[in-house]
C-alpha cells in the first residue's frame, strides 16, 4: 500500500513537471513569435546578397554591389509592408477578402505587374532629382544611391511601425535628394521638381478624397436611398462598373504597361471609354442575375459590389507593382551599372535579378508585415463597406488618370488614404444633414456639440498621425541619407 502511495506522488511530481515544460514550451513559443517575420526577412536579405554575388561573378566592385542588394532587399521588404495596404486595406475593411485572401491576391499581382510590366528603363537619380553631372566620381554617386536607398528603407520601416501609410516614392526622392545635397550642395538639386513633389502631398489626398466622396453621394442619391433599391441598383451598378473598368484600363495603359507599350494621353483614353462601354453591357445581364431575389435592404447591395471591389483591388496591386517597384530598386540598378561600367550620367537599365529581388521583397513584406497597415486604411480610419470601399478603389484609379492628362503630380499613397477619408467626412456631413432634416420636421432640439463629437465617423488622431507622415517623409528621409551618405564617406575616405 505505501509502495502504491509513493508511486502515485511520483507520478503527481512528473505530472507537474511536464505541466511545467508543457507552459515553458507555450510560453517560449509565443515569444518566438514576434521573432518569425524579422527571421525570415533576414534570410530573404541574406539570399538577395547572395543572388547579387551570383549574378555579377567576380569584380573589384563585388561586395559594394552585395550590400547595396541587400538594402535593396530592405527597402522591398518595407513596401510590401507599407504600399500596398492602401490597395488591399478597403476590400478587408469592406469584409470582401479575408487577410489571407488580400495577401494572397496582391503578393501575385504587385510580383506579376512587377515582372511583366515593370520599368525597364528608369533615370540615373530618380527622376531628375539630382543632376548627374553634379556628381564627381563614380564612387561618390554609389555612396549617395547607398545613402538613399538605406534612408528610405528605414524611413518607410519606421512609419509602418506607428502605423502611418507614407509614398515609398516620396521616401526614396528624399534619400535621393538629402544625399545629393550632401555630395554635391544645394545647387545640385532640381528645386522645381522637389516642389512639384511637395505639392502633391495636397493635391493628392485632396482629388481622391473629392472624387471618392462624389461616388459615395451617388450611390446613395441614386440606389440607397432610393424606394426601390434593387431596381435602381439594376440601373446604375453596371454604369458604376464600367466606369470603374473604363478608368483601370486607361490607368493600366497610362501607368502600369507604360513600359510594354507607350500610347499618347488621346488614345488611352479612348482605350479607356470603349473598355467602359464594352464591360457597361455586359454587366447588365449580370447584375440583373445576380438580384433576382435579394431583399430591397442595403445588406443586399453589399453583394452586387463586392466582386468588383475584389477585381479593383487585384488591378490595383497590379499597376502599384508596376508603376513603384522601378523607384524603389531604381537605386539599386544604378549603383550595380555605376559599379560595373562606371557610367551613371545615362539612363539605366534593371537587370532581371534586380527586379526578381524587388518583386518577391514586396511579396515577402506584404506576407510578414502587411497586415498591420492593412487594418489600419481598411477598418481604423473610418468604417467601410464594399459600396465605399468600391469608391475608394474608383477614386484612386480615376485621380491617376486625370492628374496624368492635367500634368499634376501625384501619390498613389496619398491618393488611396485619401479617398478613405473623404468617404468618411462625407458620411459624417450626409449624417449630420439628415439628422437636421429629421430635427426640423420633428421640431426637436438641436443636438449639443459633445452629441455632435460622438458622432464623428472618423478617428482625426490618425487623420493627424497620417498626415504629419506625408509632411515629413521628403525631409526626413533627405536628412537621414545625408547623414548616412556623410558616415559612409568618413568610413571609407
Amino acid at each position: 500500500m505505501a509502495h502504491n502511495d509513493l508511486e502515485a506522488r511520483h507520478l503527481e511530481t512528473l505530472d507537474r513537471d511536464l505541466g511545467r515544460f508543457a507552459k515553458l514550451e507555450t510560453a517560449a513559443g509565443y515569444a518566438a513569435r514576434p521573432l518569425i517575420g524579422p527571421g525570415i526577412a533576414l534570410v530573404f536579405i541574406m539570399l538577395a546578397g547572395l543572388v547579387a554575388a551570383l549574378s555579377l561573378g567576380q569584380g573589384s566592385n563585388l561586395l559594394i554591389v552585395v550590400i547595396a542588394a541587400t538594402f535593396g532587399a530592405y527597402m522591398a521588404l518595407n513596401i510590401g509592408a507599407n504600399d500596398v495596404a492602401n490597395n488591399m486595406g478597403p476590400a478587408v475593411g469592406a469584409n470582401a477578402l479575408t487577410m489571407g485572401g488580400a495577401i494572397v491576391i496582391a503578393a501575385i499581382f504587385e510580383s506579376a505587374g512587377a515582372l511583366i510590366a515593370g520599368g525597364d528603363v528608369v533615370t540615373t537619380i530618380s527622376k531628375g532629382i539630382v543632376a548627374p553631372d553634379s556628381i564627381g566620381a563614380p564612387s561618390v554617386f554609389i555612396w549617395a544611391m547607398m545613402a538613399a536607398l538605406l534612408s528610405s528603407a528605414l524611413w518607410v520601416n519606421l512609419a509602418t511601425w506607428i502605423g502611418a501609410p507614407v509614398s515609398t516614392t516620396h521616401s526614396v526622392v528624399g534619400g535621393v535628394m538629402g544625399a545629393g545635397i550632401a555630395a554635391a550642395g544645394l545647387a545640385s538639386v532640381n528645386w522645381g521638381m522637389v516642389g512639384a513633389i511637395a505639392a502633391s502631398w495636397v493635391i493628392s489626398p485632396v482629388l481622391g478624397g473629392v472624387f471618392a466622396a462624389g461616388f459615395l453621394w451617388f450611390i446613395k442619391a441614386r440606389i440607397i436611398y432610393q424606394p426601390d433599391k434593387i431596381g435602381a441598383a439594376r440601373r446604375w451598378v453596371p454604369v458604376l462598373v464600367g466606369i470603374m473598368a473604363g478608368a483601370f484600363a486607361a490607368y493600366l495603359a497610362q501607368k502600369g504597361l507604360r513600359n510594354l507599350i507607350r500610347l499618347p494621353m488621346g488614345v488611352t483614353l479612348l482605350l479607356g471609354l470603349a473598355t467602359g462601354i464594352a464591360i457597361w453591357l455586359v454587366m447588365i445581364p449580370v447584375i440583373r442575375r445576380q438580384s433576382a431575389g435579394l431583399e430591397n435592404r442595403n445588406r443586399s447591395l453589399k453583394l452586387l459590389f463586392a466582386i468588383p471591389l475584389v477585381v479593383s483591388a487585384a488591378l490595383l496591386s497590379f499597376a502599384h507593382g508596376a508603376n513603384d517597384v522601378a523607384n524603389a530598386v531604381g537605386p539599386l540598378a544604378a549603383i550595380v551599372q555605376a559599379a560595373r561600367a562606371g557610367d551613371f550620367g545615362h539612363a539605366v537599365t534593371i537587370p532581371v535579378w534586380v527586379m526578381l529581388i524587388g518583386a518577391f521583397g514586396i511579396s515577402f513584406g506584404l506576407f510578414l508585415f502587411g497586415p498591420k497597415l492593412i487594418r489600419m486604411v481598411g477598418s481604423q480610419i473610418t468604417r467601410l463597406n464594399p459600396m465605399r470601399a468600391f469608391c475608394v478603389a474608383l477614386s484612386a484609379a480615376l485621380t491617376v488618370i486625370v492628374a496624368s492628362a492635367l500634368g499634376l503630380p501625384v501619390s498613389s499613397t496619398h491618393i488611396a488614404v485619401g479617398g478613405v477619408f473623404g468617404v468618411g467626412f462625407f458620411r459624417e456631413w450626409d449624417a449630420e444633414r439628415r439628422l437636421r432634416m429629421a430635427q426640423a420636421e420633428a421640431e426637436r432640439p438641436r443636438i449639443t456639440p459633445d452629441e455632435r463629437r460622438r458622432r464623428k465617423l472618423v478617428r482625426r488622431s490618425h487623420v493627424l498621425t497620417i498626415a504629419a507622415a506625408w509632411i515629413v517623409t521628403v525631409p526626413a528621409a533627405a536628412t537621414l541619407s545625408a547623414l548616412i551618405f556623410l558616415a559612409i564617406r568618413l568610413v571609407t575616405v
